[in-house]
């Protein structure tokens, strides 16, 4: 216990550093894009938060594949964390993305194919948590949020291919292939910092809120010890 307490300090203080970091990265080291001005700054957070969010649903993804062969109460406890703090991440993208498009479209928000699959994305997550919550049975909401979870990933690859299949007003990918990614390499600095600080704040907070559910569960196991005896 004392070790895995160790662990978790360690890692709140090393996801405080390395937001510290991106902050600094963001606003200090990256120079002032262009066309856009500091607006473009919101990029660094924008992107990464994706990627937490799309990390976080896959993980939901492969927890209830395992959950789904062998029942494993973990994984459950898992794909549901990880659910949650997916959908944190996905807000922060739909939240950051009008900021950005505000004055570079001229509109907050406008039914591109991008922005259209990343809110369908936010909605079946939301559903997912709702469904868990909705079903009396634990041992039904957990297998049918698992199959939920799982057809639901779908929608990220759509969402990462949505600008490429789809004419859309939104940024060509950042990492194009053979031409470059077009950032200036202190732009393409920060923005690596800035997932890799994002990473681990994910990771932290799957950990706590993981740690946080088997603390509720065994509460809970107790008190109906308690009301039977």
């Amino acid at each position: 216990m004392k070790n895995s307490n160790s662990l978790l300090i360690v890692l709140i203080g090393l996801s405080g550093c390395a937001i510290l970091a991106a902050l600094f990265f963001a606003f200090l080291y990256a120079p002032t894009e262009i066309s856009m001005g500091d607006v473009q700054r919101i990029f660094y957070f924008h992107v990464p938060s994706a990627w937490s969010a799309f990390l976080a649903f896959f993980i939901v993804c492969i927890a209830s594949i395992i959950f789904l062969i062998n029942g494993s109460a973990k994984m459950d406890t898992l794909a549901v964390c990880a659910a949650e703090i997916g959908v944190l991440f996905i807000t922060i993208v739909l939240l950051t993305g009008p900021l950005w498009a505000k004055p570079v479209w001229g509109t907050f928000w406008t039914w591109d194919a991008r922005l259209t699959t990343s809110f369908v994305l936010w909605l079946i997550y939301i559903a997912y948590l709702m469904l868990r919550r909705q079903i009396p049975s634990e041992e039904k909401a957990a297998r049918l949020s698992a199959v939920f979870g799982i057809i639901g990933f779908l929608d990220v690859p759509i969402v990462y291919m949505s600008i490429r299949w789809w004419r859309t007003l939104h940024p060509q990918p950042v990492f194009a292939g053979g031409s470059g990614s077009g950032l200036d390499p202190r732009m393409l600095t920060t923005l690596f910092v800035c997932i890799g600080a994002f990473t681990l704040l994910f990771v932290t907070l799957l950990i706590l809120r993981t740690g946080i559910t088997y603390a509720e569960k065994e509460l809970a196991l107790l008190k109906s010890k308690l009301y039977k005896g």
